[in-house]
Protein backbone atom coordinates (compact mmCIF):
# COMPACT_ATOMS: atom_id res chain seq x y z
CA UNK A 1 0.00 0.00 0.00
CA UNK A 2 1.38 3.41 -0.91
CA UNK A 3 2.17 6.09 1.61
CA UNK A 4 -0.69 8.27 0.35
CA UNK A 5 -3.23 5.47 0.69
CA UNK A 6 -2.04 4.68 4.20
CA UNK A 7 -2.25 8.36 5.14
CA UNK A 8 -5.81 8.56 3.79
CA UNK A 9 -6.72 5.42 5.75
CA UNK A 10 -5.42 7.03 8.95
CA UNK A 11 -7.37 10.20 8.18
CA UNK A 12 -10.57 8.25 7.47
CA UNK A 13 -10.24 6.25 10.69
CA UNK A 14 -9.62 9.41 12.70
CA UNK A 15 -12.57 11.24 11.17
CA UNK A 16 -14.83 8.23 11.66
CA UNK A 17 -13.86 7.89 15.31
CA UNK A 18 -14.32 11.63 15.84
CA UNK A 19 -17.75 11.53 14.20
CA UNK A 20 -18.82 8.59 16.35
CA UNK A 21 -17.64 10.33 19.51
CA UNK A 22 -19.33 13.62 18.64
CA UNK A 23 -22.55 11.85 17.66
CA UNK A 24 -22.61 9.85 20.88
CA UNK A 25 -22.01 12.98 22.95
CA UNK A 26 -24.76 14.89 21.19
CA UNK A 27 -27.16 11.96 21.59
CA UNK A 28 -26.54 11.62 25.31
CA UNK A 29 -26.79 15.40 25.77
CA UNK A 30 -30.17 15.50 24.04
CA UNK A 31 -31.30 12.49 26.05
CA UNK A 32 -30.32 14.08 29.37
CA UNK A 33 -31.98 17.35 28.39
CA UNK A 34 -35.25 15.60 27.54
CA UNK A 35 -35.10 13.56 30.75
CA UNK A 36 -34.58 16.67 32.88
CA UNK A 37 -37.50 18.36 31.16
CA UNK A 38 -39.67 15.28 31.73
CA UNK A 39 -38.76 15.14 35.43
CA UNK A 40 -39.49 18.85 35.85
CA UNK A 41 -42.94 18.37 34.30
CA UNK A 42 -43.78 15.18 36.24
CA UNK A 43 -41.62 14.75 39.33
CA UNK A 44 -43.54 11.65 40.40
CA UNK A 45 -42.29 9.82 37.29
CA UNK A 46 -38.61 10.55 38.01
CA UNK A 47 -37.75 6.91 38.75
CA UNK A 48 -39.24 5.60 35.51
CA UNK A 49 -37.65 8.37 33.47
CA UNK A 50 -34.26 7.76 35.10
CA UNK A 51 -34.43 4.04 34.32
CA UNK A 52 -35.32 4.61 30.68
CA UNK A 53 -32.63 7.29 30.41
CA UNK A 54 -29.92 4.96 31.70
CA UNK A 55 -31.01 2.19 29.32
CA UNK A 56 -31.09 4.51 26.33
CA UNK A 57 -27.75 6.12 27.25
CA UNK A 58 -26.17 2.66 27.37
CA UNK A 59 -27.50 1.94 23.88
CA UNK A 60 -26.17 5.23 22.51
CA UNK A 61 -22.76 4.62 24.10
CA UNK A 62 -22.74 1.07 22.75
CA UNK A 63 -23.34 2.26 19.21
CA UNK A 64 -20.62 4.92 19.52
CA UNK A 65 -18.17 2.38 20.97
CA UNK A 66 -18.99 -0.07 18.17
CA UNK A 67 -18.29 2.63 15.57
CA UNK A 68 -14.95 3.48 17.18
CA UNK A 69 -13.95 -0.20 17.26
CA UNK A 70 -14.83 -0.54 13.58
CA UNK A 71 -12.65 2.50 12.78
CA UNK A 72 -9.75 1.01 14.73
CA UNK A 73 -10.16 -2.36 12.99
CA UNK A 74 -10.21 -0.67 9.60
CA UNK A 75 -7.07 1.18 10.56
CA UNK A 76 -5.25 -2.04 11.41
CA UNK A 77 -6.52 -3.72 8.25
CA UNK A 78 -5.11 -0.86 6.14
CA UNK A 79 -1.53 -1.86 6.96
Amino acid sequence: MSSLSLGLAYLAAGLGAAGATIGGGLGIGKLASAAMEGVSRQPEAAGDIRGMMILTAAMVEGIALFAIVVCILLLFMAK
